[in-house]
Formats: structure tokens, sequence, C-alpha cells
């Protein structure tokens, strides 16, 4: 791995500038977690990542995704430089989000434009090899979602050892496993409708009918559910399989409250 250190388990999650975020990006960071990667869409605005740096202290934030084609590279420079100055080390520019029919040209003209922000302070979004390799040859590295722990050793072959490889991966903390894989269907249900995840599952060896019908074992392999142990010993499958870093992604099956109980009951397991 380069520079980037975020140790072995931060947060996904979706925050924004309400008291009720900032509140829990102060929990996170009392519990002991190192990093949050900022999701939920797309992202408030650069506001919100000043915001939650300046309601903490020493947690770091990366921006999981910053979309190109909504944040110019001057605004994003313009935010890293001023956070830099103020905070330094603790905001990495994560970007993806490029659509269209030439999406690594857009990312490429993009980072040529993104001079502020050295290399080793952005991360992209990466899921297919040819990402993998524009992350490789000009980022810190690459922040992969939604996929299994065999997919994850395929992209570390691709970034090479020195490169950081974070992956974001769903939790369910719930012991029921009909409870627990409904709640963890309903959310990755939603992805195969963006090609960029639906050509990923399928590069993944994940046939049509498993895409469409997610039967257990497909939701088993993107999804760790049971006790915070269970949850552990899956995500620890990524680490073995040559992930830096795993971003872990609470979901509950409700919307509106940030999981601070299941961030709690989880810490005990990974940040020990």
């Amino acid at each position: 791995m380069g520079t980037l250190d975020f140790g072995r388990f931060g947060i996904t999650t979706g925050l924004d500038s309400s008291p009720e975020s900032l509140a829990a990006a102060a929990a996170a960071e009392e519990l002991g977690y190192p990093a949050i990667w900022l999701s939920g869409g797309p992202l408030p605005g650069l506001q919100t990542i000043v915001d939650l740096i300046q309601a903490t202290e020493t947690i770091r934030f990366v921006s999981g995704i910053l979309a190109v084609d909504r944040f110019s590279a001057a605004d994003v420079s313009a935010t890293y430089e001023q956070l830099e100055a103020s905070a330094p080390g603790r905001f990495t520019v994560g970007l993806g989000g490029a659509h269209g029919p030439r999406p690594l040209g857009t990312l490429n003209n993009y980072l040529d434009q993104l001079t502020a922000v050295p290399t080793d302070h952005r991360v992209l979004a990466a899921l297919g090899p040819r990402m993998l390799e524009l992350a490789r040859d000009r980022t810190a590295g690459a922040y992969p979602f939604l996929i299994r722990s065999e997919y994850t050793a395929e992209a570390r072959q691709t970034l090479g050892p020195d490169k950081l490889l974070a992956v974001s991966h769903l939790a369910v903390v719930e012991t029921d496993p009909d409870r627990a894989r409904a709640i963890a269907r309903g959310t990755i249900s939603f992805f195969p409708r963006i090609p960029g995840y639906l050509a990923s599952l399928k590069r993944q060896g994940f046939s049509d009918e498993e895409i469409a019908e997610l039967p257990d074992h497909v939701v088993d392999s993107l999804a760790a559910w049971g006790t915070p142990a269970d949850i552990a010993a899956k995500l620890t499958e990524h680490l073995d399989a040559g992930a830096d870093h795993v971003a872990i992604n609470v979901i509950t099956g409700v919307t509106g409250p940030q999981p601070i109980d299941q961030w709690r009951a989880l810490a005990d397991a990974v940040l020990s």
C-alpha cells in the first residue's frame, strides 16, 4: 500500500450537514473508526465535507464518490486546499460517476485538471479492469463496491502491491437468516439497474438469472450478516484476499437514522 493508511476497517455511510449527521460522525470517531467513506448517492455538497471535518477532530473522510459530472475540478481543488490548510491529511478525494461513451477519457481529463490534489490523496471508485488500471496509474488506488473477495484478489493483481485497495462491503447486524438476507437483498437489487454494476456482477461470474433473482448464495457473497464476529470474519476475507481496508456499509432496512448502535456493536469485533 502507498502513503494512504486508513487502518483495517472504516465506515461507509451517507452524511449531510445536519446536526444528526455531525453527531453521528463524532460518534464514529469516538468509537475508534479511523475513516468514513461518504456515500448516499450524490453527495450533499463539498461544504458538507468541510462541516464534517470541522465537527470532528481526527477521523478522516473520503468522498466515496464525488461524481465528476457534478463537481468541477476547480471546486474540488479549492475545497481540498482549504481543508489541507486547516486539517491536513483528513480529506481524500474519491472520484467516479463518469458516464457517457468515454468514461475513461472523462476521468483522465478531470484528473488532468485536478492539479491541486496530489496523486496520493485521490482514489477512484473502480470496478472494471481498465478503471482499476487508471486508478493504479493516476491515483493512490481503488475503492470498489459490491464485490466478493475472489474479485478483490483479482483487483489486487491489477493494482499491484503498492496501491491502496479499499473495499466497501454491505453488513447487516442481524442473526435471523431470512430477515438479514431480505434486508441485504433489498439494497443489492437496486444496483444491477446501473450498467457499471451490472457489468461488474457479470464479470464476477454471476449469471443473468442469479443477478435477477439474487438467491441466498449471491446475497451471502455480497453482504455480511450475523453476529459482529460473523461479520468481522466475512469482511476479513477481503483483507486476506489483498485489500488494505474494508469500509463497512451497515444497512438496517430502515431509512433515516444513522446505524450508530450497529457501529458500536461491530467496533469490538473489527477494531480490537
